[in-house]
């Protein structure tokens, strides 16, 4: 079977940046996905992409699908025949087939013996199935917006101006949005605008680059990266580059071309923050820090053109970025003039949730809250409630208003300006911590209770008015604060109890829909976010669900557990002791009275069974400070000896005794084992 590679291009308008990732992948998946469907053979599949064109490239695709047999099957044999001659039946299956009745063969099943017929059916040319591929692969693309062109009633993200389908040499007769695939694609709007004929599909990437293209999406990036990099050298200073600004900017240029451009120091009297995201959300530059970390008045622009003159371009990202500029420094002047304590009135008109009340309601219940937390981690009340209070103050400032992603930023600067307390304007800034997986948490008590009281009052409040999260649906994001209040109390070490926080945060709500079984629902909803905080510290599924199905309410508490069964799982003692206690599990279920831990040592008989009450009173004694001083790890070492007289135990002992007090102490004893192990967790789910 011969086999070559396949191209498949769709040239259409600059598409959004942002989407051109997901656009590209699902490209690829749909055509490997029919691939796959119609058995065909192949090798790499490769996505490619430029703001221009999407792109598949398969290697070592067979040029036909594989010959198979297919057998099917007629009536059954009892219905074929009748008195030895072939019933209607059977005559109009084999014409179905193509064959006389004496040609068709006899299957048997665990039903019975049927008619049946089998043949070798030859495989379909790829040429003829890749028509339909193409056109599936790219009407499943996620396109986020729909748009027709002309008098066209084609739809799709951008108008689409040609389609290359290449087998080897051969184009691929096939139409998709109103084009007819053929051999022609395009190169560099400005640098190489003539159609570019392609003689194979092997020469695809050489063929663009030759005209100014590098549709490689990785090899891209690369070079701007290499080319920010190298031009902030010849500045002497530091390139600050931001993967998703650095995907953006991959997403608007063919060809990039990193120039560095400056701005007038005068702007340099504005907070770092302000300047950097007006370069980046405005005009998608790199920005630059000297030795120190200090904003340095020069930014990395990268233009889609190699200019004869790049002076000239340097210049117009300069007259764009100057007003640009301005703009930020006007509204860190004119926010300035009011302090942010002036601006909690304002509050009153900014709803937070229609059934949850404005930004001032919000910020008075995080204020108790609050208060509270930090009485609770030895934090000032005062400093909490003030903190609270103005928490919310910057969003309503003209700079965040401009510039969202300054949220908190601003407040901690605005607060330092009107000269409120240090830890006060820093917890402005931490409330918002964690932001994302791997983020550091607030390092202030104050900034430690603002950042709980808040998340802790938007997850009682949602789940209050019945806006649970589902499904890939969290538009509160509620999970995310969930796992921010889990990472806050377990790395700040805050032994504080999750019910007792949710019950003072349920309560700030005037009146909930939802309130009746809230905050253990709410609590299962958080404690169930241990799985994924589990799998990120690489915990196991079965030590995570052997903590959890113990009562436990203090995360932090509950992460030394984990840890304390991930050490304990590893031991050889581990298996054995879990089968154990599965085994004490699905003993003492069974009972239909139930069995106190109480054991009678007079009732026991056996040598194993007096060997195991004197461990496990033993053990009991010392593993009683250590689980008081929440030492678990220790203490599932000392539990770890119980293994052999749990195992002679099982080995010597009949626990149903006839002697029905003697039945009832052994069940005494299993309980009572079962009862240390449980102080820390179930360990019977460890076993698999």
């Amino acid at each position: 079977m011969a086999a070559d590679t396949f191209l498949v291009e769709l040239g259409v308008e600059e598409l959004p940046p942002g989407a051109i990732d997901n656009l590209s992948d699902a490209f690829a998946a749909g055509v490997r996905r029919g691939l796959e469907e119609a058995d065909i053979t192949h090798g790499e599949v490769k996505a490619y992409a430029s703001p221009r064109r999407l792109a598949v490239q398969v290697k070592d695709l067979a040029d036909k699908q594989p010959d198979r047999e297919v057998e099917r099957r007629g009536p059954a044999l009892a219905a074929a025949f009748k008195d030895g001659q072939p019933t209607k039946a059977a005559e109009g299956f084999a014409r179905s087939c193509g064959v006389t009745v004496d040609q068709l063969i006899h299957l048997e099943t665990n039903k019975g013996t049927w008619l049946g017929y089998r043949e070798q059916q030859q495989g379909e040319a790829t040429t003829a199935l890749l028509p339909s591929i193409v056109e599936k692969a790219i009407a499943a693309l996620p396109v986020p917006k729909n748009m027709r062109w002309g008098a066209s009633r084609v739809e799709f993200s951008r108008p689409a101006h040609w389609l290359v389908m290449l087998y080897g040499e051969r184009v691929v007769e096939a139409a998709a949005l109103g084009l007819q695939a053929g051999r022609t694609t395009r190169g560099h709007r400005f640098h190489a605008p003539e159609p570019l004929p392609l003689s194979h599909a092997d020469d695809y990437l050489a063929a663009l680059e030759s005209a100014w293209v590098l549709v490689d999406r990785d090899a891209r990036r690369e070079r701007i990266r290499e080319q920010v990099l190298a031009e902030a050298e010849v500045q002497e200073a530091q390139a600050v580059i931001d993967e998703a600004l650095l995907v953006e900017v991959s997403g608007l240029v063919e060809w990039p071309v990193a120039l560095t451009g400056g701005f007038d120091e005068r702007f340099l009297e504005v907070p770092a923050e302000c300047l950097i995201s007006s370069m980046k959300a405005n005009q998608k530059y790199f920005h630059l820090l000297d030795d120190a970390g200090r904003l340095k008045p020069r930014f990395i622009t990268v233009s889609n053109i190699d200019s004869p003159s790049p002076e000239l371009v340097i210049q117009g990202n300069e007259k764009v970025i100057r007003p640009r500029l301005a703009d930020a420094a006007f509204f860190y002047e004119t926010d300035r003039q009011r302090p942010l304590a002036e601006r909690i009135a304002g509050l009153s008109s900014v709803v937070f949730q229609q059934k949850l009340g404005t930004l001032a309601d919000k910020a008075h219940r995080n204020a108790a809250v609050s208060a509270f937390i930090a009485g609770r981690i030895d934090g000032d009340v005062a400093h909490a409630r003030r903190a609270a209070e103005l928490a919310k103050c910057d969003l309503v400032t003209e700079m965040v208003l401009e510039f969202p992603e300054l949220q908190g930023i601003m407040g901690r600067y605005y607060a330092t300006h009107d000269g409120e307390d240090a830890e006060v304007a820093r917890a402005l800034e931490e409330q918002y911590l964690p932001r994302f997986a791997g983020d550091a948490i607030p390092q202030t008590r104050t900034g430690q209770a603002l950042a709980l009281a808040d998340r802790l009052d938007t997850l009682t409040g949602i789940f209050g008015i019945g806006q649970r999260p589902s499904g890939t649906k969290d538009p509160f994001a509620l999970r995310r604060a969930a796992i921010g209040v889990l990472n806050i109390l377990i790395q700040g070490e805050l032994d504080l109890d999750l019910r007792e926080l949710l019950e003072l945060a349920a309560a700030q709500h005037q009146e909930l829909p939802y309130a009746d079984g809230l905050v253990d629902e709410v609590l299962a909803y958080m404690l169930d976010r241990f799985r994924a905080w589990a799998q990120d510290e690489g915990i196991g599924a079965e030590v995570y669900l052997a903590v959890r199905s113990r009562p436990v309410t203090k995360p932090l508490d509950f992460a030394r557990r984990l840890q304390a069964v991930k050490v304990f799982s590893s031991r050889e003692e581990a298996a054995a002791l879990a089968a154990a206690n599965k085994r004490v599990s699905n003993i003492l279920s069974k009972q239909s009275d139930a069995v106190t831990a109480k054991v009678d040592d007079g009732l026991l008989q056996e040598d194993a069974e007096k060997a195991l009450a004197e461990a496990l009173d033993t053990c009991r004694d010392k593993v009683a400070p250590l689980f008081a001083a929440a030492r678990y790890g220790d203490a599932l070492d000392v539990l770890a000896g119980l293994r052999e007289p749990v195992d002679r135990f099982f080995d010597d002992v009949m626990v149903m005794a006839e002697d029905e007090a003697v039945k009832r102490n052994r069940l005494a004893l299993l309980a009572s084992l079962q009862a240390l192990f449980l102080e820390i967790a179930d360990i019977a789910e460890l076993q698999h």
